[in-house]
């Protein structure tokens, strides 16, 4: 395969040292096969070992490697080199503070992911000898979309409302809990309400869309978040027009 050398302008930042950020230009002979994090590899390997980034799997499973790639939220993983014409700028996913060079601080994402319990809470104890929880394809379907999740935080660096409002709990967590909400095996959803129907959640998003369109795994958050809506409002008026519904 023929060679091309391709230009990365690479937002670097050292808390320790710099005052702040800078861009760092590297000059990267690539594959027509490559995408964007071959070629960081081939600058943390063969030109600038000082280079800061998180990668895993390179597949598009881990969900490690998500960063700015002109000014778009991408996993490197999948962003083709031979897509970009001129100088690709890489910088660390947006919204997020700096921990160094295209690594980021995602100790709010953390947070706010326990918090919508992202994991099946039985309904009853049950012993191990009593069998599996049985589901049908039907009941699969409900939720099978948002299990698609990997966790890379894209849809956070899209987000508008996050942009403005940190404390927003965000569409990655919310369309999580979406997906254990809708779980026939759950029994969890009460408490889950209790985060993502309020202030911080599903009502402090504007419907704007940016987090579905870069979702790398077409989970749509912006879809589950307006269903987690509409049934977060059905919850409201059996509360308060039909308190004996739920007895």
């Amino acid at each position: 395969m023929s060679e091309r050398i391709v230009e990365l302008e690479v937002l670097r930042f050292n808390p320790e040292t710099d005052a702040e950020p800078r861009f760092q230009r590297y000059s990267v002979p690539c594959m027509n096969e490559w995408v964007v994090l071959d070629a960081l590899n081939h600058v943390k390997e063969a030109i600038d070992p000082t280079l800061s980034y998180r990668w895993s799997c390179h597949m598009a499973v881990c969900g490690s490697c998500g960063m700015m790639i002109n000014g778009e939220p991408k996993l490197a993983c999948k962003a083709f080199l031979r897509a970009y014409d001129g100088v690709i700028r890489v910088e660390p996913l947006a919204n997020f503070p700096i921990q160094r060079d295209l690594v980021t601080v995602i100790d709010d994402f953390i947070t706010k992911l326990k918090r919508v319990k992202p994991y099946l809470v039985p309904k009853s104890d049950q012993p191990v000898e009593a069998g599996e929880f049985r589901q049908t394809p039907a009941e699969l379907k409900r939720y099978k979309q948002y299990t698609l999740c990997i966790n890379c935080m894209l849809c956070y660096a899209a987000c508008p409302e996050y942009a403005l409002v940190p404390k927003f709990i965000g569409p990655a967590a919310i369309s999580l809990a979406h997906r254990y909400n809708e779980d026939s095996r759950d029994g969890g959803r009460e408490e889950r309400q209790q985060e993502i129907a309020s202030g911080e959640g599903v009502w402090e998003c504007s419907f704007v869309g940016a987090c579905s369109e870069v979702c790398p795994e077409h989970v749509d958050p912006a879809g589950a978040l307006q269903q987690v809506k509409i049934r977060s409002t059905v919850d409201w008026y059996q509360e308060h027009l039909m308190p004996w519904s739920k007895k």
